[in-house]
This record gives structure tokens, sequence and C-alpha cells, in this order.
């Protein structure tokens, strides 16, 4: 296969990468730790962790779990926010030899039992903010053994005893719950883990790169959610993968140690867990942001210092955007804004380069690719409206429902083959065997076209294209120019019945002015798409349905809500 986007590669970035310069990824974080001893490695609530307390907790709670008589890859449920205690148990987890399992915060009970069932999880360490959900399903699951934090577990003594007061009882965020401890199960406090396996010996894992280091499930968009299988090799492949691509974009930071990336994002997603592992990889620091959608908190504390990446979805550019505080940061050392995990919009795009003087750089990746499969050149200066180029050591091929690879310019579904893809998704065989091509590549259900130069260009996803007399009509086209129209914020189409069309087009728009009009937008619509594109029914709304890492819900708003 002829790799055209290795010629639009900038200077200097590899080709490919070599995860088995590790033999696991225990190996690469415990590098990391005795290097970078003395850097900080994160901040939260004003309080830092070193990474030599990273080292020394991590090992204590990796001893702890080791003593709970836990079997060699056992999986363990990771319940928790973007707080200190993530970091300890992801490493901690993956140093005793088990798998972790990230799991959303705020899970319903439903989403939190298939999830422990699904995985076969035997213990989940957990804030007791959501303890009461775990209590409502515990005993329907394998779950033996649960850790439970609490906010200011790790935010010093007086402190932290302070925040998890005010979150108890002031606050009230702590609902009342009652966890069954039948059949020897176990509840221990977070701290009292810690105390208890620094005095023990933490065994050498024997991890191999070929070993799961985490069960990723998806969004949940689309029915039951499913485990993506990724080994410390795909995870390994992940980090050098963002190291290669990044670091032409922070020369002016000169040593990447010294980066600050923002970690807004919640660190149970794929994309912001990646990037805090390449923060590793560096020996940089994290700022954790607990709850960005507090705005004016996120804005103070992205005040506080130097700042030099920023991952996020488009809302939440747009969000940013949208606060009257926002333009008082001092952007001087952002060097890279990384949009994923959703379309970035064109307008958006824009603004933020206006505002910000640091341009949007597009990637594309899922939970099977760990995170980032192409992005964009970060010494980009313009909006390309491009998911960008494969990284290194990754294929991408357009290809029909058949499997054979389409011409360049063809529009087709896109395929991806490369050492950070997943071996599979967790005991489903018959998806496995739809998921990939006979030639190794995954099926991703994301159409896509691949120009001369490499770059790619999402149209749509299969299950949302609309059909319209016809004609196919993708959503993320609609919505990037209707995201121009002077006065909307945001806005997402879908396909509704029609009985003349087959389908008409619909279209929710969050507007910043109150005078837009629907008739605003449908001349603004008619000036800028062709008839059978344009929206025959235009809805304004104050917000629009989003999963927590901010993806529009295109299937909540055919379902009504």
């Amino acid at each position: 296969m002829d790799k055209v986007w290795l010629k639009s590669y900038p200077p200097g970035v590899p080709h490919d990468v070599t995860p088995e310069k590790y033999q696991s990824l225990a190996q690469l974080l415990e590098e990391s730790f005795r290097k970078h001893a003395s850097h900080p490695f994160s901040v939260c609530m004003d309080r830092w962790m070193s990474y030599g307390e990273l080292d020394r907790l991590s090992a204590a709670l990796g001893a702890w779990l080791q003593s709970q008589g836990l079997a060699p890859g056992a999986r363990v449920a990771i319940m928790l926010p973007n707080i200190p205690q993530f970091a300890v148990t992801m490493a901690a987890v993956l140093r005793a030899g088990y798998t972790c399992v990230n799991v959303n915060p705020l899970y319903t009970a439903r989403e939190l039992e298939h999830q422990l069932k699904d995985s076969g999880a035997t213990a989940i360490v957990i804030l007791e903010n959501f303890a009461g959900t775990l209590s409502e399903v515990i005993d329907q699951t394998a779950v033996q053994h649960v850790v439970m934090a609490s906010m200011g577990d790790l935010l010093g003594f007086w402190y932290g005893k302070w925040i998890t007061f005010a979150v108890r009882h002031l606050a009230k965020m702590v609902p009342a719950y009652k966890l069954p401890l039948t059949s020897g199960r176990t509840v221990m406090p977070f701290n009292a883990a810690l105390a208890a396996g620094a005095g023990q010996s933490l065994t050498a894992a024997g991890s191999t790169l070929d070993s799961i280091a985490f069960l990723q499930y998806t969004g949940g968009t689309t029915g039951l959610s499913k485990g993506a299988v990724l080994t410390h090799r795909n995870v390994i492949a992940a980090i050098l993968q963002g190291e290669a691509w990044f670091t032409p974009a922070l020369q002016r930071v000169g040593d990447v140690s010294k980066t600050n990336s923002i970690a807004a994002l919640p660190l149970y997603h794929i994309f912001a867990l990646t990037l805090c592992l390449l923060a590793v990889r560096w020996g940089s620091h994290i700022t954790l942001v607990p709850n960005p959608r507090d705005f004016g908190k996120f804005i103070e504390v992205l005040k506080k210092r130097p700042f030099h990446m920023l991952p996020a979805v488009n809302t939440l550019f747009n969000a940013l955007l949208q606060h009257p505080q926002f333009k008082s940061v001092d952007f001087s050392g952002l060097c890279v804004s990384q949009a994923g995990g959703m379309a970035a919009s064109e307008g958006t795009a824009k603004q933020w380069l206006e505002v910000t003087g640091c341009p949007m750089i597009e990637g594309w990746g899922m939970s099977e690719t760990c995170a980032i499969g192409t992005n964009n050149p970060v010494t980009n200066r313009d909006f390309t409206g491009t998911i960008g180029l494969p990284l290194p050591g990754i294929e991408v091929a357009i290809k029909d429902d058949n499997g054979a690879n389409i011409p360049i310019g063809a529009s087709g579904e896109i395929c991806i083959k490369g050492p950070n893809v997943m071996t599979g998704y967790y005991n489903q065989p018959e998806e496995n065997a739809r998921a990939f091509t006979p030639d190794g590549f995954l099926r991703t259900g994301d159409i896509g076209v691949m120009d001369e130069r490499g770059y790619t260009k999402i149209v749509d996803r299969k299950k949302d294209m609309i059909l319209v007399s016809g004609f196919n009509v993708f959503p993320n086209e609609l919505e990037n120019v209707i995201s121009l129209c002077p006065g909307v914020v945001e806005c997402a189409a879908i396909g509704i019945p029609d009985e003349k069309q087959g389908e008409a087009i619909k279209v929710f728009v969050v507007r910043s002015d109150t005078t837009l009009s629907e008739d605003d937008v449908a001349k603004y619509c008619q000036q800028n798409l062709t008839g059978y594109k344009r929206p025959k029914y235009i809805e304004f709304r104050d917000d629009l349905p989003k999963t927590n890492v901010g993806k529009i819900l295109r299937r909540e708003l055919r379902a009504g809500k």
C-alpha cells in the first residue's frame, strides 16, 4: 500500500515507532518515576504531587491490591474523576499486573452493572460521591474489594479534611449509601489502603507487551458498550506516536518536561488518558480540572500559571469562547490546542485562533485505536476541515463494504491498522469478526475520503446519514456550514421521517443572539447549501444533549429528547 501521507509529515517526525523498546507499560512508568522523581506530576486545587510521590503511593496501593489475593491480570475498575487518586490508582493497577477498567463516574446503575459484569471486575476504586450507584448493583457483580476514596484524600492533611467535609456536608455531594458486605466483601478507605500497602513490597508483575493493560469501554452511544482490549503494546505505541507528533509544537518550551498540560477532559476517556500517559513519558506535569463545567473556576485555573497543551472537544472550546472572562487569560504559552472526540467546527476554530493566537488542531480516534489515529500536523496554522494524517506506524485505507481499497478521492469506510489498534472487543467474537477486514484493518464506521496528500476528511458516520429523496446528506457537513452563521453557537442535524422525501432534515440550534430567527438561519442555508441539503425544520434550544466528553447525542434528538 502506498503511504502517500508520509510525504506530508512535518520535518523531523519519524515514520514509525518502536513499542518493543519497553517490556511493559509498567516499565515505562517506573523508568519515568525514577528519572523525574523530583519533578511535579500534577496539580489539583493548588496541591502538587511529584513523580516521587506518585511512585511511592502507587507502589503502596499496588502492594495492597496484591495482598488481597487478586489473580494475575484481574480487572480493577476505576470510577474516579480528575483528581490525584486517578493516576495513583491507574499506576498501581498496572504495576501490580492487573487490568484497568475505566468507568464513567456519572454512569447510571444499569450502565455500571453492565460494565462491571461484562469486564468481570473483582475490585473497584471509587469516589464516595458515586458509591450509592455501586450499592444498587454490587451484588449482581463479581466485585469483592472496594476501595473508597474521598475528594480530599491526597490534598494534604488539613486542607484535604476540609475539602472532604465541604463536599460531604456543605455541598452535600455524597448521597447516603450502604454497601452490602456479603460473601466476604471488603470496603477499605483509600488512605487506609495506602497505609496498609506502605509496609509491604510490590511484587514485580511480569506483564508483557501482549498483556491487557486496559479494557476501555466504548461511549455507549449505540446499544450496550463494549470493552476494547488494549494491550501494553497498544498503549505504549500510542504514547510514542503522540510524542513523535506533538514534540515539534513544543520547541519554544525548550525542555518538554516543563510542559503544563490541562486535563479538563475526563481521564477515564481514552483521549485524555493517553495524553496523561504522554505527560508521564515526558516527565511533564498536568493540571487536573475535576469539574470543567464550572467555567468560571476553570478559567481561574488557566490564569494561575502558563499552560502549553489544551486538549478538548469542539463543544468545550466553544463554551470557553462564550465565557466573558476567557479573553482575560494569558495564552502566550499555549502551543497545542488539540481538538478530538467529535468533529471540529470551522466557526469555532476561526474564533479560537482569533482569541488565543493558537490554531485548533483537529484529530480523530476511537477507544479502539487507543485515542489518536490521525491528526493534522501541529505546525499547521490554518483549519483544514480534515482529520489529518495517520500518525507514525499507522495505516489508513478507504474501503468498500467488501473490504476492497477505494481509489484516492472516492468515499468509503475509513479503516485503520497499526500497533495502537485494539486486539478486539472483550469476549465478543461475533463483533470482532465484523469489526476487522480480512487484511487486518479495523472498520471504524466512519465514511471518509482521502486526498492525494494523505489527508482524510470524514463525511459522516454510516448510521447518521440522512436520505433525502434518494440523495445522501451527511450531518457533519450541514453542522459545519450552519456553525458559521452569525449568532449560532452550535447545532446538530438529524433526519426525521417525511412522507414525500423519505427523510427531511431538522436542525437544532443553540444561539448566542436571541434576535436570530428561523428565517435568518434558513436564508443562510439557502445561500450556502444546495436545495436537498437545506433543513426543512429549525428548532432553537438552550442546549443540546451530550455525552460526558461533550459529543452531541444525535440519537437523543432523534428520540425527541
